[in-house]
């Protein structure tokens, strides 16, 4: 199973900048930009959390599941 990040959607629906929602959640741009690209191996609950709050939306929006 593979997990399909949907960051890059969420934050284009919500016209939300990538330095914007990484200085609202306390991470670097780089950090948040190897997150939208699903090239990290885990993300901490408290930073999914803020993410959501920031862009209030649910953690199921932002991730995905697939078969593939």
């Amino acid at each position: 199973m593979q997990i399909i990040v949907r960051l890059d959607v969420v934050m284009a629906q919500r016209k939300m900048k990538g330095k914007d929602l990484a200085e609202q959640i306390g991470i670097t741009e780089q950090n948040l930009s190897l997150l939208k690209s699903g090239k990290v191996k885990g993300v901490r609950f408290e930073t999914l959390a803020r993410i959501c709050e920031v862009l209030d939306c649910q953690p199921g929006d932002l991730l995905e599941a697939s078969a593939s």
